[in-house]
């Protein structure tokens, strides 16, 4: 892949800033479409999909699908107390103990983003129910004193959402990056940056057409008008999944930070095509590129609406550390070797490798 370290670095740096929690993505698809503008036609659907066609797409040729998802787990505010305290939903599902503290930004009535905390009780005042069982309500508070305050002079509205106000960083010296909604904008990243080097090419067995897709974290909502509009031949999903490097045996790790991407045979969603999977590990081999594979018990990704659609896919996971918490952890060298395994596939893609 073409691109170097500092572009790499710089648009996951604004993919990972952008507050798109799932239903809100709209920060992102204007990231996509700024980044595509001059090689391909965006289009956006009412789920707040983004389809990504190149101009060198020819009618004559089977489609491979690279697809990723622009939204990351969040919250709504679901109703405001008397004290200007608000309830709040999770928009996916956030890891248990990690909301309470989180600075996060809240979004106003008017389309402004504005500070605020989910706040939990010290626990100078916690029951003794509360102390038993190591937790205490949360409340979403951005520093209003009364309903009407927080109506009025914060401009706050039930049904509006909440992301985690982290700030992207990144070290040089040791390519590590720190952010949140790594899962999946450390994919989008790899998915943007691999498609555009493929859209420069008249010479491919396929045309590659891109998805940002919305609302994965909700139970993979938006893939399926995706896949229904563009109808791939196959698929390649990228993702950013969860590392256990840092929990799991040494014996058992499969998703380890700076070994490429992971391979998932199976999930709670999908098993894999084998032939596909077997075909994108070979030509991973053969160009020296780092892959892994694994075997979850647990978690789903678009691929799983995707294969039921009867459309064999693949799912190429950077690993990221502490996913679907305020912050996590990602090598970047991770992402471009899922890149770099997106854009060998298409090069050498042949039907024989999802057939019986």
């Amino acid at each position: 892949m073409h691109a170097d370290d500092a572009e790499l670095i710089d648009l996951l740096a604004r993919l990972s800033n952008a507050k798109a929690p799932s239903g809100f993505e709209d920060e992102v698809v204007d990231i996509v479409r700024a980044f595509c503008a001059d090689w391909a036609n965006v289009e956006v659907n009412s789920l707040l999909d983004v389809i990504i066609t190149p101009h060198t797409v020819d009618a004559d040729k089977p489609t491979l699908l690279f697809d990723a998802h622009g939204d990351e787990v969040g919250g709504m505010v679901q109703a405001i107390h008397a004290g200007g305290t608000m309830n709040f939903v999770e928009l996916g599902h956030i890891a248990p103990g990690t909301l309470a503290g989180q600075d996060v930004f809240v979004r106003t009535g008017a389309g402004a983003w504005i500070r605020g905390v989910v706040g939990v009780k010290p626990p100078h005042f916690w029951t003794a129910t509360e102390r038993a069982d190591g937790k205490a309500p949360l409340t979403l508070d951005v520093g209003a004193t009364s309903k009407q305050d927080a109506l009025e002079r914060f401009g706050v509205c039930i049904g509006e959402p909440f992301v985690a106000a982290t700030t992207f960083s990144y070290d040089e010296q040791r390519d590590i990056a720190i952010g949140k909604a790594f899962d999946c904008r450390a994919g989008v990243c790899a998915l943007l940056l691999a498609l555009r080097e493929l859209a420069r090419r008249d010479d491919l067995p396929v045309n590659v057409i891109g998805c940002i897709s919305a609302q994965e974290e909700m139970g993979e909502r938006g893939i399926g008008a995706a896949v229904r509009a563009i109808e791939p031949a196959a698929a390649f999903v990228f993702e950013g999944c969860p590392a256990d490097d840092t929990f799991t045996p040494a014996d058992e790790i499969q998703t380890a930070l700076r070994k490429g991407p992971m391979f998932r045979y199976f999930d709670r969603c999908m098993i894999t095509h084998p032939r596909f999977q077997r075909y994108v590990l070979r030509v991973a081999q053969s160009r020296g590129l780092p892959a892994q594979t694994s075997v979850r018990t647990g978690g789903g990704t678009n691929g799983g609406v995707i294969h039921q659609l009867d459309i064999p896919c693949v799912v190429a996971g950077v690993p990221c550390r502490y996913i679907h918490a305020g912050a996590s952890i990602c090598a970047p060298q991770d992402i471009r070797a899922a890149a770099d395994i997106a854009i060998a596939v298409a090069e050498d893609f042949s039907p024989s490798a999802i057939s019986y």
